[in-house]
């Protein structure tokens, strides 16, 4: 690496880009003695004093998950070039912000967006190596409360440059107030008292599509702690127990010890039931927990608004009820298709 960062600097950038077929760093450059150098070209390059050829552009990418993660595992300092884009937790504050403001823009001397911009930058959404020294600075803070104000149904200018997310939070904000504003208190508490950050990382789901929560990703990362907690899981089993119940799904009645035997026995997930903008801090009690199967909680967790398991097994039973009538139907067909079949039959052979 180091000879690869002595080429670029003796040859300059220019050359040292066009003499290996690289062009200009577009996401993440690497930082070596106060100095700024192309992240991949300088991956690609160092192959050659490793393996005896540099690598083509085309052979790997440049990106956080490859010549970035490089450096940084080999101990150099990777910087973004841009931002990255703003996360729903980050859009809802700001739009708590725009709508006290009486969905007006804020200034970038305003106080409101200098705190706001010192809260941001303590989310723990993004990693650091993905930030740069403008990472949600007051003007990008000013600038993206207009982008909320400007898309409000009365404004009637031009919108400025804003995302989709925008339009999306700023219409739940509208049809929702209680609730979102309720959001936006829950992730600044938990913030100022440290325990989002606290929370451990994230898992896979955060980046599965098929989960979807309204309120953004930190008040999620909660609820999945809360019922992946192994102490509280354990109390509501042995809870359920005791009053003589089943570790029966609660929705769809599903059985993992009925079924599977005694490696199903004891075996049943733990859903929390209090909706994200109302769980707050404090103690989880049993009767916040549920319990039900992997597929029902899936189904829970796969769109918002998230049903309850009451709501869910409502839903079960009507699908049930009308396979059973479905079922009938399809039977009552056959069976009068069978006599007509004999009938023909027996006709035939007479």
């Amino acid at each position: 690496m180091l000879k690869a960062i002595a080429e670029h600097k003796e040859m300059g950038r220019e050359t040292f880009l066009e003499k290996y077929h690289f062009g200009k760093a577009r996401s993440y450059v690497l930082v070596h003695d106060g100095q700024e150098y192309d992240s991949k070209a300088i991956a690609g390059v160092a192959h050659q004093w490793d393996q005896g050829r540099a690598l083509a552009p085309g052979e790997f990418s440049g990106g956080k998950d490859h010549a970035a993660a490089w450096l940084k595992r080999l101990g150099f300092q990777v910087k973004a070039v841009q931002n990255p884009d703003w996360a729903r937790d980050e859009v809802i504050l700001a739009c708590d912000l725009v709508m006290a403001n009486s969905w007006r823009g804020l200034d970038i001397r305003d106080r409101r967006v200098v705190e706001l911009s010192g809260l941001l930058q303590l989310l723990p959404l993004h990693a650091e190596a993905d930030r740069n020294e403008k990472f949600r600075n007051p003007n990008g803070v000013a600038r993206k409360t207009f982008d909320i104000a400007t898309r409000h149904p009365d404004y009637q200018g031009k919108a400025t440059n804003g995302g989709a997310t925008d339009i999306q939070v700023l219409h739940e904000f509208l049809t929702r107030p209680e609730e979102m504003t309720e959001t936006a208190r829950l992730i600044r508490l938990g913030i100022a008292s440290g325990e989002l950050q606290a929370l451990p990382p994230a898992g896979d789901e955060e980046a599965d599509d098929e989960y979807e929560a309204p309120e953004g990703r930190l008040l999620m990362r909660r609820h999945w702690a809360r019922e992946r907690n192994k102490g509280l899981r354990k109390r509501k089993i042995k809870s359920v127990l005791r009053r003589g119940g089943s570790l029966a799904c609660e929705a769809c009645g599903f059985d993992f010890e009925a079924v599977y035997g005694d490696r199903g026995a004891g075996y049943i997930e733990c859903h929390h039931v209090v909706p994200l903008h109302e769980a707050g801090e404090g103690t989880t009690k049993l009767t916040d927990l549920a319990l039900i199967c992997a597929n029902c909680h899936r189904m829970i967790h796969r769109h918002a608004p998230w049903p309850t398991p009451a709501q869910l097994r409502g839903t079960v039973e009507q699908r049930r009820l009308h396979g059973s009538g479905g079922q009938r139907v399809v039977m009552q067909q056959r069976t009068e298709e069978q006599g007509s079949l004999k009938r023909e039959n027996h006709g035939a052979t007479r």
